[in-house]
């Protein structure tokens, strides 16, 4: 009795410390990515929803969620934002010019069609595909949305992109009865996700002859 009760003492500090960096450090982390694009932010939330799977304490997984939602949320108004300024200014804008550095002409003509077609609807999408948010923003900024019309598209998007990383943080978790070999799993289903949308497009691109 005595060492369960022992183990339990040592282990809530240890949640406790958990907590107390952890969702600070994802909000922080998941920010960034949201402003400087390489930052592999889909990976941070499942393995922070593995690492909450595990936990004894309610609503950390809710926290998690709330936390990178809104993370991404303000990151992407953020970077928006400093894209119109360097749309309206006449030397532009480092932003800007980063903006458009990773987001292809095919890809960006391929979002303006979709935006043209679906409106508002796109912005969820863009979030859900790998490295499509980028191209349907500068699509955005170039058809001169106001930012409230962007953040407003924006806040289911980022809403279903917390939701459906954590859900693979959630699998990862449920399979191992370690917290780490979850966040092993978990990037590795992040990063195959990642990575396939442009596998698929080398390998369908028709070859010269």
């Amino acid at each position: 009795m005595r060492w369960w009760l022992a183990a339990a003492v040592t282990a809530v500090p240890a949640e406790s410390t958990q907590r107390a960096i952890g969702y600070p450090s994802l909000f922080l982390l998941v920010l960034i990515g949201a402003l400087v694009p390489v930052v592999p932010t889909g990976a941070l939330v499942s393995s922070a929803a593995v690492v909450a799977f595990h936990q004894t304490a309610p609503f950390a997984l809710a926290l998690v969620f709330a936390t990178a939602s809104l993370a991404a949320f303000l990151g992407d108004a953020a970077l928006y934002w400093l894209g119109r300024r360097g749309m309206r200014s006449r030397n532009g804008s480092r932003w800007l010019e980063a903006i458009r550095a990773r987001a292809p002409q095919e890809r960006l003509e391929q979002a303006q069609g979709k935006l043209a077609d679906h409106g508002t609807a796109v912005l969820v999408l863009s979030r859900m595909v790998p490295a499509g948010r980028i191209p349907v923003m500068l699509a955005c900024l170039m058809a001169r949305w106001p930012l409230r019309r962007f953040v407003r598209g924006n806040l289911p998007a980022c809403l279903a992109w917390a939701a459906t990383y954590q859900l693979i943080g959630i699998l990862g978790g449920s399979l191992f009865p370690q917290p780490w070999q979850g966040v092993v799993t978990a990037v590795a289903l992040t990063v195959v996700i990642s990575a396939a949308p442009s596998v698929w497009r080398r390998i369908s691109r028709p070859r010269a002859v």
